[in-house]
């Protein structure tokens, strides 16, 4: 059974870091993108950032870029999202997943697995 889980949300104060994690089973991530989406209350899901994992090519949203990064780890077939400098305005559910095209796409309809989500709250 194909599946990712997300890991690693919380309750950070304003400049803060977390670091998410999304780990597969059941499918190896080589050869898929794999995105980062959040969606807060009230609003519609948004790409964060995403990986092509067939040539490393990753891509950020104006909102995040400077400030999150999206690395992989082999070994433990595992995609991380490191957050630094979380803003109030990154407070969402976040969610991880897997497209079988090799592509720098936001667009949610490209993705064929998703994670169940982890709340990142940013409030002081």
């Amino acid at each position: 059974q194909l599946q990712l889980v997300e890991s690693g949300g919380g309750l950070v104060q304003p400049g803060g870091s977390l670091r998410l994690s999304c780990a597969a089973s059941g499918f190896l991530l080589n050869g898929y993108t794999i995105g980062w989406f959040r969606q807060a209350p009230g609003k519609e899901r948004e790409g964060v950032s995403c990986l092509i994992t067939s040539v490393r090519s990753t891509y950020y949203a104006d909102s995040v870029k400077g400030r999150f990064t999206i690395s992989r780890d082999n070994a433990k077939n595992t995609v991380y999202l490191q957050m630094d400098s979380l803003k109030p305005e990154d407070t969402a559910v976040y969610y991880c997943a897997a497209s079988q095209r090799s592509l720098g796409s936001f667009r949610a309809y490209e993705y064929n697995y998703w994670g169940q989500g982890t709340q990142v709250t940013v409030s002081s």
